[in-house]
Formats: structure tokens, sequence, C-alpha cells
């Protein structure tokens, strides 16, 4: 037998090798998230994927009983797993196969050249040839006008430098919008006596040609049919890498949260194939049509999961993005969009009527509906025909929630409370575009009062805060650092009353995440009887200055008592070696060698 030292960020050294044996994780801060107060625990046991017993390490060990193993926590901090309020899971996993021209921290992507310069260098990668073989399209993820040295839009000119005999796209970090290459719009017949198609626009030059950025709608119809292109190993790929982003940040539960119909197909493969090892909860979009969809086994209205997948509900969407300002408002723009009025607010998706008719078939059908609204007019649009459908066909615990609203009045949120709606707000706006709507989205105050986490929570209101990713990376320290100080990229603290508690951040991805899935009762809190999905941090965000909370990195996810994720851990495993020639390899300096000769199992 040989011991085989491997770098392993997948392996517990906390897991027993005999899986019906109870472990006992002890010796650190173990945050049990109930109460309204923070609670601590000596100890927590395990055993068979759920929680047997939180309380004394004394108690803790008569609880586990014979043959336990002993999880030896070394001072860190242990919570209960993060759920993710709101993201679109096949998407983080299709766009961490394409370039990342995010802006910096998370990209390299500050200027025009530098969107050029990635993506040319991103075409001779490994992701990059076989996305390109497989979707025929050069494609890259996370351009921000509004961090650009250029403050503006790339334009079909500048990703000529790319390539002139194949098609390009970029995606918008807000998910709605993109810019293609000339060849791109040839390709697709997109020229100036094309017309602008509903819900979307094609921006143009003074001439009226279009100069190859998307808005909404002429964005999807274009990245849409590139998604449906992809083949079963493009799929089991994107999955995979949307589940090891999910992991390494502590989200053990994770949200499609606006399925297409190719994408459900994928989703229910992979429950198939049993290729998840977290949960995923997919809410297709109702526009598309789902009514037939919505009879798959894997809906159901005790909300229990096939091979760690359902379909949570539906989804609905009335308008675009402030960032990008599509996002739909009452009142105009601080500064317009080039080209625009001084007059203009965005606009919306659909009609009044279109948004009842969606909205009263979703409650007529008890599906839970997730909505999102960014701009003030379309939650107001949103309320009302929430107001409609309970009027007609109102039910108990609908938990219907309102995603984003970045622009929610103080106004609205009295009718929030009245028809018991989840607003899932997004702070981390303050962190990346916090300085962009004070300078040009909203102005002050309004800016001041983007995702109003304090007045929502305080007026009574279950609510959870999420990441949105791809549009951010799903990094939950990042999610709890926004939520809890609101500092923008240049230091200054954004809305100073909306901030809340470290531990009400918590809040927010934990229990209430948990509530807002209709899985209180499975997961969210440290509690005897609730599956053991854990996640454990090098620092313990209650004890920590604030400021520091989002250099807190997360040490361990486990699912259901077993690791799914580890950082930079060496766990060591065991190989019989049988042949004798292998054998004789095993000296000091050929260790390594054998190692990977033997293809020892990383999980990166």
């Amino acid at each position: 037998m040989l011991l085989l030292g491997c770098k392993n960020e997948g392996k517990s050294d906390a897991v027993p090798a005999d899986s019906s044996a109870a472990v006992v994780y002890y010796n650190g801060d173990i945050i049990t998230m109930e109460g309204k107060q923070p609670t601590y625990a000596e100890a927590v046991v395990v055993k068979d994927g759920k929680i047997l017993f939180v309380g004394t390490e004394a108690e803790a060990m008569k609880q586990a009983g014979e043959g336990h193993t002993m999880g030896d926590l070394k001072g860190k901090t242990m919570l209960p797993a993060f759920l993710d309020a709101h993201s679109h899971f096949i998407n983080v996993g299709f766009t961490a196969a394409v370039a990342n021209i995010l802006p910096p921290p998370d990209g390299p992507g500050a200027d025009f050249n530098s969107i050029v310069n990635t993506l040319n260098d991103y075409k001779n990668t490994a992701d990059g040839t076989t996305m390109i073989k497989k979707f025929g399209w050069i494609l890259g993820n996370g351009y921000d006008d509004s961090q650009l040295k250029e403050g503006d839009h790339p334009k079909a000119t500048d990703l000529d430098k790319v390539s002139t005999t194949q098609p390009v796209l970029i995606i918008h970090q807000s998910g709605h919008l993109g810019v293609l290459n000339s060849f791109a719009m040839k390709m697709l017949g997109i020229n100036k006596s094309t017309k602008d198609p509903a819900g979307g626009k094609y921006r143009r030059a003074a001439d009226g040609t279009p100069n190859g950025v998307l808005e909404e709608g002429a964005f999807f119809s274009v990245l849409f049919p590139i998604l449906g292109k992809g083949d079963a190993e493009a799929n089991t790929m994107f999955i995979d890498k949307a589940l090891l982003e999910y992991a390494k940040n502590g989200y053990l539960t994770a949200q499609e949260g606006r399925a297409t119909l190719e994408q459900v197909a994928q989703l229910e493969a992979g429950a198939k194939s049993k290729q998840f090892y977290l949960d995923i909860v997919s809410y297709p979009d109702v526009a598309l049509g789902v009514e037939e969809i919505m009879k798959s086994p894997y809906y159901s209205t005790a909300h229990q999961y096939q091979n760690k997948y359902r379909i949570g509900g539906v989804k609905l969407t009335l308008d675009g993005s402030p960032q990008g300002k599509t996002a739909w408002l009452s009142h105009p723009y601080h500064v317009p969009p080039a080209g625009e009025k001084a007059s203009y607010r965005g606009q919306g998706v659909m009609t009044n009527q279109q948004a009842n008719d969606y909205v009263a078939l979703a409650f007529k059908n008890k599906w839970q509906l997730l909505c999102h609204t960014n701009g003030d007019a379309a939650i107001d649009q949103y309320l009302k025909a929430i107001d409609l459908a309970e009027k007609k066909y109102n039910y108990d615990d609908h938990r219907t929630v309102l995603i984003h609203g970045q622009t929610l009045r103080k106004d609205q949120i009295p009718a929030l409370v009245r028809q018991k709606v989840i607003p899932s707000l997004f702070p981390m706006h303050t962190f990346y575009w916090g300085d962009w709507h004070a300078e040009s989205v909203l102005g002050h105050p309004r800016a001041d009062y983007i995702s109003p986490m304090r007045d929502a929570i305080d007026a009574g209101l279950i609510t959870t805060s999420h990441h949105d990713a791809p549009v951010t990376f799903p990094n939950s320290m990042r999610v709890l650092d926004a939520t809890v100080n609101r500092v923008t990229r240049t230091g200054k603290i954004l809305g100073p009353d909306q901030r809340v508690t470290p531990y009400e951040g918590l809040k927010t991805l934990t229990e209430w995440a948990a509530i807002q899935y209709f899985e209180e009762k499975t997961k969210g809190t440290l509690t005897a009887g609730k599956l053991a999905d854990f996640v454990i941090l090098d620092k313990n965000p209650l004890k920590i200055k604030s400021l520091d909370i989002n250099k807190i990195q997360i040490l361990e996810s486990i699912k259901e008592g077993k690791t799914v994720f580890k950082k930079d851990k060496w766990a060591k495993y065991i190989f019989t070696i049988t042949n004798a020639t292998l054998a004789k390899l095993y000296t000091a300096r050929s260790s390594v060698f054998l190692c990977f000769y033997l293809r020892c199992p990383l999980h990166q």
C-alpha cells in the first residue's frame, strides 16, 4: 500500500471511510442562524446526510455513538450553506467557457483594445477552439461600457479587429445587451433597412445604419439561437463548470432563473444522468409557453427534488438593465444614452395586458412566480398585475418574488408587504455600478436608494440578496460585503441608511433564502433534522471589521455530509500497487510522477 499526496479541492478530512458513521464538527465558531440574534453551538453531529444534533460538545459525543469521526474546525467558522436567491446556472457554465472580458478586478476588460486582444488570444485556447467548433461563433462575456476607458460600447468596427471571416458576439455584463462584428450583422441580415424587433433595439449611427450594439429583444434574438446549438458534450461541460463555480462559493442550492425550453431539457438530462452534486432549481420563462413543461415530473408542489433537480415555478421579465439604461423608470435617466432625448425613461418589454395575463396564469396554476423588475415603472406594472391576479386566483403562501428591484421606491414597499411578496434585491450593484448610478444612471438621491435592504427588512419583509451570475461572479462574500457595506469601487458609501448588519446579511443568504425556496424545513439553519449542508469560512463575518468581509475565504462546502469543494488542501489517497514495475517507481524523486501516472483524482 502506498500513501501519495495529491492536491485536492474536493475531499474532506472529516468525512469517514464508513459513510454510515457519524461526524462531530467542533472547535470553531458554529453559527446556527436560528433566531433574530446570533446563536453559537459547540458542536454539530452529522449522520446519513442530515444534522443529528446541535449543541454542546459533551452531548454531541453522546449522540454520535461509537465509531464516529471528529471534524476539527481548527477555529474556523461553520454556517449553513448558502442558497442562491437568483442567478442563471446554465449561463454561468456557458460564460465560464467563453472569453472573460469583464472589467477589473474580475477580468481584463479595461478598454476596447484589451477586449480585442483578449478575444484574439481566446481564439487559440482549448475552450476557444472548442466553442468555435461547436457553436460557430467567437464569444466573449462581461464588457461594461460604464467601466471602459472610452465610456462607451465597442462597435462592430472594433470587433472586426477580431475577425472579418467569422461571427463575433460579446455580451454586456448586465446580460441585456451585446455587440456584433460586421460579418455577424451581414450573416444575420441586419442592415439599415432592418426594423427594431418588439421589445428590442438596434443602436445606430447617425445615418441609421446599425452600429453592432443590440439591446434587449434584439440581443436575445441572437443569443438564444446560439445557446440552442449546444450538443450533449457542450451541455455537460457547461453544467460541470457551473457546479464548480457555485460550490466553491458556498452555494449548494443554485438557480436557473430564466430557463429557455432548451435549457430545461439540458437540466432534465443532467438530472437523469445524475450529474448534479448540488441542488438545482429552475424557473422556465413563462413567456415562452410553459404549460407542458409544468406537467413535468420534475415539477412538484411539494418542492421535492429528483436527482437534485426540480422546477420551482416560472419566471417573468418586465424590463431591462439599469446600468445598461434599458430598465423602465418612472422618471428620466440622469444622463440619457447617446441618441436619446432627455425624457428617456427606458422601456418595458410587454404591454400591461400581457403582464396581467402572465401573472394571472401563474396564480391560476399556483406556480411560484419570479419577476425581473429593475425599474420602478416595471415594479408598478408588476404590483398592479399581482393585485388583479390575487383578486381572481389568490392562494395562500404563494411566495411571489420581486427580482432585482434596483429602483424600488419607498412608497412601493407597503404594497410588497400587503401582497406578501419576497423582494430579492441586488445590492452588489453598489460595488460594481454604484459610482455609475450616481454619476450617470440615476443621480442623487435615487442612486442612494438602489436595493433598499434596510427599509425592506424593517418593513417585516423576508428579503434575500443575490448576485445574478453570470452578471457578476457567484461570489458569496462579495454579495455579503455589498449587502452590509454598500461601498462603491471608489470607496464611497452609497445609501448608508440602507446598510444592514452582518448577521442580517447572512440571513439573506441562508434562512430567508430557504424560505424563498419553500425549503425552510430542510435548509437555512443548523437545526436537527435538516440537511447537512454547510459552508466553512476562514473568518467569522460577525467578528471582523465589516469592510473586511469581502476578503473572507470559502474553505470548504459540504453537501449532505459530503465535501463538494475544499480549497488548497492536500489529501492522502491510498493506491494498491500490484504491478512490480510500478512499485519500483516509487522513490522520493518519482512520487510526483507516480501520482499523475496513477491518475490522482483532482477536484479543482
